[in-house]
């Protein structure tokens, strides 16, 4: 690439393409574009990110991103708080919600179970998970976490955890592939996923 005539253009660019799945040269045209639009239009952005990134809580409940201390789903009455849907971050509940087959609550792991990246049951919201099946009359516990290994051994951690809580233990049909990741799959394949999900268990006999 050229070299940028304005060093206030390059810093803006740089910043940019730290963004995942952005290059230098999408983060160029990023860049040129904002300088095409008027000011107010990219003030606006720019104040937008920096309020997002200063006031973002985390649902002290569930763990999804949320503008107050609960977030919106868990403090909607109209979905059902006997079920409870097991994600490994906000983006496959995100996913999942598009479907619109799914109307119980979350709980956002925030990652899974990978020794090779140092993530041990230790970093994950595991504990708090544990504590609302025991208080909050939890009846279906969801494992929607990644067809992979790593989301396979998260799950048998679970289980291991909650199998003798008394509460029914499920997982995602596999609609979805071996190795795919929540967020990439298309809305009809998870929503029947969730629709015709099966006890956890009958997966461990099957393999």
């Amino acid at each position: 690439m050229n070299e940028i005539p304005s060093r206030l253009v390059e810093n803006a660019l740089n910043e940019i393409a730290r963004l995942p799945g952005i290059g230098r040269k999408t983060a160029l045209r990023l860049v040129l574009h904002l300088l095409r639009k008027d000011e107010p239009e990219a003030v606006a952005l720019g104040e937008s990110i920096i309020r997002m990134r200063r006031e973002i809580r985390f649902c002290m409940r569930c763990h999804n991103i949320s503008d107050g201390e609960v977030c919106s789903i868990c403090n909607d009455a109209s979905r059902d708080a006997s079920t409870l849907c097991v994600v490994e971050d906000v983006r496959d509940m995100m996913a999942l919600e598009q479907t619109r087959q799914y109307r119980g609550l979350y709980h956002i792991l925030g990652g899974i179970i990978s020794p090779i990246d140092g993530v041990g049951p230790e970093q994950l919201h595991a504990a708090s998970l544990f504590r609302r099946v025991g208080s909050e009359g939890i009846a279906e516990v969801i494992l929607a976490l990644p067809t992979t290994v790593e989301g396979d051994t998260t799950n048998f951690y679970l289980y291991r955890h909650l199998k003798d809580s008394g509460v029914r233990l499920t997982t995602l049909a596999r609609g979805v592939a071996i190795g795919d990741e929540l967020e990439y799959a298309d809305e009809v394949t998870l929503g029947r996923s969730i629709r015709q999900r099966l006890p956890y268990e009958d997966t461990l006999r099957r393999d």
